[in-house]
């Protein structure tokens, strides 16, 4: 049974993801959009900001100012790492429920706020990646890991991304580590002529970071063993393709009293 009128605030609406967000959200029958958070526009309405949805909810600068003026369920955060753990703070003070896109939160960040989410029995779900197929990569990569030990991670994103690695492949690399012992791969006497040749390395895995126009979000984890490759990837075409798992996110997460990192802890 869905969850009925679930009131959403959403911080980032002018964002690539938070422009899709915001059209998914308006989209849902059973979802009601009910403000949004920008760092500018404050006090105007959305459809009277240059590129926005012509819908006529309003924009507030301020988070905590706008859950004192509006009951919400949940908060979308589709911002930065710095100001998403702040929105999350502010949302569990005001009992609700955060979902949040952004990748590059430390582990401190993580344990600190899932001790806050346990102590407020609050349900919160950060997600490197929205994408169902990119959770499914990660899933089928870990699964292989159980039988190729060497492995390598290239992940390709747009030009205008601020962390790399992405949180994608620290995840997927996190994921294979529970199947495979860490170890140094290639040869023992390797030696890069020009540094970072061979990428950042997680327990010994290559992560390999490439950041062009024109691309969107890209994974590839190759398998190397005797005689043979295997490779598993994923391509984002279009933000389009993160809708599903934001929406799933926010169902899933009215269900839940503690934190959950990571998409494929709420998918079979």
């Amino acid at each position: 049974m869905q969850n009925k009128n679930i009131r959403i605030v959403l911080a980032g609406p002018r964002g690539n993801m938070g422009s899709e967000a915001v059209k998914m959200v308006a989209n849902t029958n059973h979802f009601n959009l009910v403000a949004v958070v920008d760092s500018k526009h404050n006090n105007m309405l959305l459809k009277d900001v240059p590129g926005a949805p012509q819908l006529d909810i309003p924009v507030f600068n301020d988070l905590e100012e706008c859950l004192i003026n509006h009951e919400c369920d949940v908060l979308i955060d589709l911002t930065t790492p710095k100001t998403g753990r702040r929105h999350m703070e502010i949302a569990f003070r005001h009992g609700v429920h955060p979902v949040v896109g952004t990748t590059g939160f430390s582990e401190q960040d993580i344990q600190q706020l899932t001790e806050i989410a346990n102590e407020k029995q609050i349900g919160a779900i950060i997600a490197p990646n929205f994408a169902i197929g990119a959770i499914l990569m990660m899933k089928f990569s870990q699964a292989a890991a159980k039988y190729f030990q060497n492995v390598e991670i290239i992940e390709q994103h747009h030009d205008k991304k601020l962390d790399a690695p992405s949180g994608t492949a620290v995840k997927t690399a996190k994921m294979i580590m529970e199947n495979r012992e860490g170890m140094k791969q290639g040869h023992p006497d390797e030696v890069e002529t020009i540094k970072g040749s061979r990428g950042g390395t997680f327990e010994g895995i290559p992560i390999h970071s490439v950041r062009l126009p024109g691309l969107v979000a890209h994974q590839e984890v190759i398998f190397g063993g005797h005689g043979q490759t295997l490779t598993i990837r994923h391509d984002s075409i279009n933000r389009e393709s993160f809708m599903p798992g934001v929406k799933l996110a926010v169902e899933t997460v009215m269900k839940l009293d503690t934190l959950i990192y990571g998409l494929e802890n709420i998918i079979d």
